[in-house]
């Protein structure tokens, strides 16, 4: 996980909490602190926000004793491999990586950084001998890089990397933006009302759900495309108390008590 802004609501229950659960002593959770720096950042910034998510994930139960947290500017081979999987890459691989096809689609300013961090992430894949990466599906393309750089680089040097598999769990907590239910709750796109921060304060969680953007026509049941602010609020409720969205549909017929319920269950499961 990249230590850039705060760890929200949707990290937690789409990530951490799975970490956490599915943690062995083979387990190796790395803070990225290099990734971080694809885009520009104060001083001092990416070393404050490595400890403050250091300090989430131990308190989540992520961490010694059960696996093994690491940042990975502290480990020199990553950036060692990353030169050699940058060598072993292709440009067109490169280029048709999903966020520098978007960034560069828009006109935006990026670093070059932006274009070659897959094969560092590579790097960070395969320095572990990692046979199985826990990724969401929006991630697998980068899994899918990592293995062909493998195979490839094994065939022209012989047998040196395990050749990892993607492995993406039982569907997460699909957590969206409280103000725009469309798109996901994130770090960076996110506004202050739509993102719940694992450090909030109970009544500024239970503010946020109360002002959480629904519809106009009162009806509460579980259909992403035709009703995305009321099924966010019932994937996180069930996300929050081990529930099903479609069954705690039927327990509701008002808005109110739904976004109550909710901010009242992920209250409990922060604390």
């Amino acid at each position: 996980m990249q230590p850039t802004g705060a760890v929200h609501l949707g990290n937690f229950l789409g990530a951490v909490r799975r970490w956490a659960a599915d943690q062995t002593p083979e387990s190796f959770h790395g803070i990225v602190d290099l990734h971080a720096l694809t885009t520009p950042q104060e001083p001092g910034a990416v070393r404050e926000a490595t400890l403050d998510l250091a300090r989430v994930l131990v308190a989540s139960g992520v961490g010694p004793p059960h696996s093994v947290v690491f940042v990975q500017s502290h480990v020199p081979e990553h950036t060692e491999l990353a030169w050699l999987m940058e060598c072993t890459a292709g440009f067109g691989e490169l280029s048709r990586m999903t966020q520098f096809k978007d960034k560069s689609a828009a006109n935006e300013s990026f670093s070059a950084g932006l274009f070659t961090y897959p094969a560092l992430m590579a790097a960070d894949i395969l320095l572990y001998d990692a046979e199985e990466v826990p990724v969401g599906a929006d991630q697998r393309q980068h899994v899918e890089l990592t293995r062909d750089l493998a195979q490839r680089f094994n065939s022209r040097h012989g047998e040196t990397f395990v050749v990892p598999v993607a492995v993406v769990g039982a569907a997460g907590a699909r957590v969206m933006d409280l103000q725009h239910p469309e798109n996901k709750m994130s770090k960076s796109a996110s506004s202050p009302q739509g993102i719940v921060n694992l450090l909030d304060d109970p009544k500024s969680i239970e503010k946020k759900f109360k002002r959480a953007v629904t519809d106009s026509d009162g009806e509460v049941f579980y259909d992403v495309a035709a009703k995305p602010g009321v099924s966010n609020l019932l994937s996180i409720l069930a996300a929050a108390t081990d529930g099903d969205p479609e069954q705690l549909a039927g327990g509701y017929t008002q808005y109110g008590p739904l976004k109550a319920d909710t901010a009242a269950a992920v209250i409990e499961v922060l604390e």
